[in-house]
């Protein structure tokens, strides 16, 4: 890591995900996660969280496949964009300059993993329509009532073959810092954690189960509180989205956890996040042996199966157990 902090990235700011049922996921973002459509743009819709402050906060696209289309992060200034791309380039990581969607220009580049990713500053801030107007001022958008509820994006988690690679990538580059990390007995890392901010973690990548590069395995939504997760619980009961794992308490970054598959395969994630802040500016990462994860989670339950070995897109030429359809979902099999 760099000797003096780099402060650059502000925060996570959007997700692309691919569907190839784009109808089906929207109605579950809209209607089961209480997210609200904000513009359309070729063949993707603009979502955002009752009170994301930028425009939106996801972005659905219609493919053949499932999947992470790109991250992306903003970044404090133009200043801040200029010294970050320069970085990039560096490393020979850039793909190049984009007009951004809901955003400014973005500077688009890949990880060591092959994932995409994308840095921008100028954004376009939401402005509530006069129905979706909040009471309160000091609150982005009127509260939907309606399914979970979602109020934020909150972190996003990779697959990564080489999880150190990665992680060594993103602290020399963009300037993120570690805050808790899993080693195998061997001395490999099988996951790191890593921030821009106060909040303990901005995003996450796991190892890869099967040594395929730029793979998905889930994105996070904030909701309010405990009960808003166990709440969130019926609602998908009730919708009969299929619930991977959870409702309980990781024991890594202690977030409070439910996990689905939305109707396209993508995994999601709705969780109290952000409960725990990094306020030790010189923190020190907090790190797991594989002895230790073996325990499950916080209060001892075992990890599933599906969480260490399915991801998006679905690999073509094995059966990920945990698949929507073991699952019992009615959408897309992986």
């Amino acid at each position: 890591m760099q000797d003096e902090p780099c402060m650059d990235v502000a925060h996570l700011g959007h997700l692309e995900l691919l569907t190839p049922t784009p109808d089906e996921s929207l109605r579950f973002f809209v209607d089961v996660m209480g997210m609200t459509e904000c513009g359309r743009h070729g063949d993707s819709v603009l979502l955002r969280g009752w009170d994301d402050y930028e425009r939106c906060s996801l972005i659905l696209t219609a493919s053949g496949t499932s999947g992470l289309a790109h991250a992306a992060f903003r970044v404090r200034s133009e200043q801040a964009l200029r010294r970050r791309v320069a970085a990039l380039e560096r490393e020979g990581a850039g793909i190049g300059w984009v007009d951004g969607v809901g955003h400014g220009p973005g500077y688009r580049f890949h990880d060591p993993d092959g994932h995409v990713l994308e840095i921008y500053f100028e954004t376009e801030l939401y402005e509530a329509p006069p129905e979706l107007r909040p009471a309160l001022k000091n609150q982005a958008q009127r509260y939907p009532a309606r399914g979970c509820n979602v109020r934020r994006i909150d972190h996003f988690n990779c697959l990564a073959v080489d999880v150190r690679a990665n992680r060594e990538f993103f602290e020399r580059t963009l300037g993120f810092r570690l805050t808790e990390r899993i080693v195998l007995d061997s001395g490999e890392e099988a996951g790191m954690w890593l921030t821009a901010t106060n909040k303990s973690y901005d995003f996450a990548y796991t190892k890869e189960a099967h040594g395929v590069g730029g793979r998905f395995h889930h994105v996070t939504f904030a909701l309010d509180s405990r009960e808003d997760i166990l709440r969130a619980a019926d609602v998908f009961l009730e919708a009969g989205v299929p619930i991977e794992t959870g409702p309980h308490k990781h024991a890594v970054q202690q977030t409070f956890f439910l996990y689905v598959f939305e109707p396209g395969g993508n995994r999601v994630e709705v969780a109290n996040a952000g409960a725990r802040l990094i306020l030790a500016p010189d923190h020190k990462p907090v790190t797991w042996t594989e002895t230790e994860r073996k325990k499950g989670q916080a209060w001892g339950l075992k990890t599933i199966e599906s969480f260490h070995t399915r991801g998006t897109p679905p690999l073509p030429d094995m059966h990920e157990k945990g698949s929507p359809t073991d699952l019992g979902h009615k959408g897309t099999a992986s």
